[in-house]
């Protein structure tokens, strides 16, 4: 079995509600086995030998069918997690709470990045570099203020993505690590 994380999107923002207790109930009743949830946006690591893509439908599926939204996933090996906080030219510089890693499910589309920049020059001290099937970004001054929202990534890549920091993302992997 490999152990893989599930970036579940747009869980515990707006109106998208849930305790990981009952997520972790709801995902053991679907058959995912014992999985073990970091923080409460949304971060579940797990046993499983399907692939990237089954997996992270069969994970939207059930959000959808159990809590009534259109859930969106990101599945990733404990090395591209690694690779995810090694990778990321930020880490290192800038706050581990405002170097980013954003996971994309696949690459943008053809000029999404260059045109991510063109859209975002002149706007803020907003950091952006792009990786395999990841934005990185150091927000600088914090994401709070920032014009760089997830719409207007999103708009000018081509695909959703979700979002961690350094500091969840290197929680996340020592979990991984001692996960059995």
């Amino acid at each position: 079995m490999t152990i893989r994380l599930a970036l579940l999107g747009s869980i515990n923002i707006g109106g998208n509600r849930i305790k990981m207790a009952d997520l972790r109930k709801q995902m053991a009743a679907r058959g995912f086995g014992a999985v073990e949830t970091v923080a409460a946006s949304g971060n579940v690591i797990l046993s499983s030998e399907e692939s990237e893509t089954a997996l992270s439908e069969r994970l939207s599926a059930m959000i959808e069918e159990e809590l009534g939204f259109v859930g969106f996933v990101v599945v990733r090996t404990i090395d591209e997690v690694r690779s995810a906080i090694e990778d990321n030219p930020f880490h290192g510089d800038g706050s581990d709470k405002m170097v980013h890693t954003i996971f994309l499910p696949h690459a943008p589309v053809e000029g999404g990045f260059e045109a991510l920049l063109e859209a975002h020059r002149d706007r803020g001290a907003e950091k952006l570099a792009l990786g395999d099937r990841v934005l990185y970004l150091d927000y600088v001054h914090g994401v709070g203020i920032s014009d760089l929202t997830g719409r207007f990534i999103e708009k000018r890549l081509g695909c959703r993505g979700t979002a961690r920091n350094m500091t969840s993302l290197k929680r996340i992997l020592a979990k991984m690590e001692n996960y059995a």
